[in-house]
């Protein structure tokens, strides 16, 4: 009989030895190992098995116990990371819901968010895809959670969620026609998702307690009235949006200060997770509105501050601003109306910014700043472009740089004017 593409084909005693005997073999003699391989199994078989092993050292980058765990390629692209799973099934499952409750993981893929759910609750997993939902149930098992699982076949919006205390779902992988498993599906484009994201808000009429994933770049005018929409990030790099229902909303939106400074609709909130490897616990700093008076503008100073990712795109970086001022007042400022950039004349650690000491602060004149570069024995540069057209490789080229120390170059905008710092890490 034929194999398909389908990854559950390895789930029977033959793809199981397979995959074992791949296990065991150098990357390097693949080619010539797929080669006898084919002599003993079938063709297809080996091909699926092969492509497996490629997606598991993959998805080591994701998944602690990504070596047992079986994947599609969109099924992989579309899942949280580990530590995304566990940060967020933490804060549901910390809400006040009382005890033993029961949460239904709607559109569950290969079960990324599944696995982390179910280590403290029981879970309802539900997927269209009968292939994914297998997969799910075979992950659990993987890390030891398959008895708190019970899996369905079935579109999420035929499901009854009677005796259901909270719902997660990821309609990102519902973006093009077929299932998430099918070649060439189509990836996630903000606000757009199947089922749609106002069916997701709806869910609470229903079941109060619902979170519902989102790619980061969600039109601000899609986040439902009275929700809240937190940015996460693992380390610099902003991984998605999540939404909280209004009765697991935490944060608050910051109050308006003078004519209508602040249009958020929405409550927000930024976290950012400290790079850690899969299977370890990864810390979570937070960082919610922090209501004032409007950030004073003025020349970068001793330190530039760079705001992560989730803080820029949960419009949080005046309520950074303020977070960090202590006092005197004003010892915080932006450098520019439009640009996410903050400086400061002492320096602070924060995980919701990168931290910059700078060298040299002037109006952006590129030969003047290559014989300052120069002049300080600076070799390599780190250019950051940011409110100012223009190529950055091509302007490196143009520095002609021979030092043998490395620096930070930021090409901005100070007050509306085109300006450049010369930085270096605190350090």
């Amino acid at each position: 009989m034929r194999v398909t593409a389908d990854p559950t084909a390895l789930l029977t005693p033959q793809g199981r030895e397979l995959l074992a005997r791949l296990e065991t073999t150098r990357a390097g003699n693949h080619l010539a190992l797929a080669e006898r391989l084919r002599r003993e199994y079938p063709a297809d078989l080996v091909a699926l098995a092969m492509a497996q092993q490629e997606l598991r050292r993959t998805a080591e980058a994701k998944f602690s116990r990504a070596p047992d765990m079986l994947f599609t390629r969109a099924g992989y692209e579309q899942s949280s990371s580990e530590a995304i799973a566990r940060y967020r099934a933490a804060r549901l499952t910390a809400a006040d819901l009382g005890e033993n409750i029961r949460v239904a993981d709607l559109c569950c893929g290969i079960g990324g968010d599944l696995i982390a759910l179910a280590s403290s609750t029981q879970v309802v997993a539900v997927d269209r895809d009968e292939t994914h939902a297998r997969l799910a149930l075979h992950n659990a098992a993987v890390y030891g959670e398959a008895d708190r699982v019970t899996a369905v076949v079935a579109d999420v919006r035929d499901v009854p969620l009677t005796g259901i205390d909270a719902v997660f779902i990821d309609p990102a992988r519902r973006s093009g026609p077929g299932t998430a498993s099918a070649a060439g599906a189509k990836r996630f484009r903000a606000g757009f998702s199947e089922p749609p994201l106002g069916w997701c808000a709806r869910l609470t009429e229903t079941v109060q307690a619902v979170c519902v994933k989102a790619a980061p770049g969600i039109p601000e005018e899609l986040i439902p009235p009275g929700w809240e929409a937190e940015f996460i990030a693992e380390g610099r790099d902003l991984k998605e949006a999540v939404l909280w229902s209004p009765a697991l909303a935490a944060a608050r939106p910051a109050a308006s200060s003078g004519a209508a400074r602040d249009h958020r609709p929405a409550a927000r909130r930024a976290t950012v997770l400290a790079a850690a490897s899969p299977g370890h616990p990864a810390h979570a700093g937070t960082l919610l509105p922090h209501p004032g008076d409007p950030v004073p503008l003025r020349e970068p100073g001793e330190y530039l501050l760079d705001p992560n990712p989730a803080v820029t795109r949960a419009g949080l970086v005046e309520d950074l601003a303020r977070d960090l001022a202590g006092n005197p007042a004003g010892d915080i400022a932006k450098i520019d109306p439009q640009i996410a950039f903050l400086t400061m004349d002492r320096l602070v650690a924060t995980p919701f910014a990168r931290t910059l000491r700078v060298l040299h602060s002037a109006p952006w004149h590129e030969k003047q700043f290559a014989k300052r570069l120069r002049d300080l024995g600076i070799g390599a540069v780190d250019i950051r472009r940011r409110g100012l057209a223009g190529d950055v490789d091509q302007i490196r080229r143009r520095l002609k740089l021979s030092g043998k120390t490395r620096a930070t170059v930021v090409i901005t905008r100070v007050n509306n004017q085109p300006w450049g710092l010369i930085c270096a890490d605190p350090s």
